[in-house]
């Protein structure tokens, strides 16, 4: 059991987390994206309401830094910091792209996730 697991995205976090171990070169591929102005200003945002689940924030950002992918992590800290984040992972990566450039900070984050699971299922 995760220290992340009463979270309301904690199986959006796993399916991440699971999906970056087994596919790593198509993470590979949106670590390069992950560092835009918008990224990190959505990536600050977060830090917020990092109080709110001290434990479950720390363990899950440091799954995602052992994967050392930056796209990966920052997927993570969306889904840890708002509910609402989950519900974008079941949207085609064009709708949460669209969000994203509409200044959706939780989209802006969880954008290069999105597209890397939905490129693996397209090859698959």
């Amino acid at each position: 059991m995760s220290k992340w697991s009463h979270l309301p995205n904690a199986k959006h976090i796993d399916l991440i987390i699971a999906h970056c171990k087994a596919n790593p070169k198509a993470w590979d591929a949106t670590h390069r994206s992950a560092w835009t102005p918008a990224r990190i200003a959505a990536r600050i945002a977060t830090y917020k309401v990092k109080d709110a689940a001290p434990e479950a924030w720390d363990a899950a950002l440091d799954a995602a830094r052992r994967m050392a992918y930056d796209a990966a992590r920052g997927a993570i800290l969306a889904l840890v910091a708002w509910d609402r984040a989950g519900g974008l992972i079941d949207l085609p990566a064009e709708q949460v792209n669209i969000l994203a450039i509409l200044g959706d900070q939780a989209a802006i984050l969880l954008y290069p996730a999105i597209e890397a699971m939905e490129t693996t299922q397209e090859v698959a």
